[in-house]
């Protein structure tokens, strides 16, 4: 997959009542370079249109585009790839439908990265690192301990999620993260943008 510094989710309970795609197209021109759709409410027809217009952004763009759980409607739009989670599709079984494309998985432990790795993911998410209002049924903060535990163990891509604002994030680059993903703190955000570039700023100069 290609490098990525900066992840964004739809995250469209927090857009206060913008366009899905303004507010999306305003974080890529701030500098996010991968997004996913997640969308956890809306029916599978609404969710597939959704995941085309974004496609249609994201080639714009020259973006990575993810779908979370999904998995049809990955396939039916030509995303880049999917997006799991622990209780979801077992990744072997993952793999058998998607072929080559991307597949992240959601990781909350040691135990969980080196079982993502072994089998297969092209990357995972590390979190959550704080408290998030984010999502619901959330598991506890992992801390940045867990970030720590990954960089020293785990080899492939890993990005840090779960209650990452602009007042915490150089607690997570000084745990061993590189890669960084939000919800609210990027789409809810009055100049979404500005606090994309903001944070682009801080991973570029954490990486030199």
């Amino acid at each position: 997959m290609k490098e990525f510094k900066l992840y964004a989710i739809t995250g469209e309970e927090f857009h206060q009542g913008r366009d899905l795609i303004e507010v999306m197209e305003q974080a890529i021109l701030g500098g996010v370079d991968i997004i996913q759709l997640r969308d956890k409410t809306s029916s599978k027809r609404e969710i597939l249109q959704k995941a085309k217009a974004l496609r249609e952004l994201t080639h714009k763009y020259g973006v990575t585009f993810i779908v979370n759980d999904h998995i049809d409607v990955s396939l039916a739009v030509d995303a880049d790839g999917i997006h799991i989670g622990q209780d979801d599709l077992p990744l072997a079984e993952a793999r058998k439908i998607v072929g080559d494309k991307i597949i992240g998985i959601s990781t909350h432990k040691i135990e969980e990265a080196r079982e993502a790795e072994a089998g297969g993911a092209d990357y995972i998410g590390v979190g959550p690192i704080f408290h998030t209002n984010s999502k619901v049924d959330v598991v506890d903060p992992v801390t940045t301990t867990y970030i720590n535990q990954v960089s020293n163990e785990i080899t492939i891509p890993f990005v840090a999620i779960g209650g990452i604002k602009l007042h915490n994030v150089d607690q997570v680059l000084e745990a061993g993260a590189t890669r960084i993903c939000m919800i609210s703190e990027i789409v809810g955000a009055e100049d979404i943008k500005g606090v994309c570039k903001t944070f682009t700023k801080i991973l570029s100069e954490k990486g030199e």
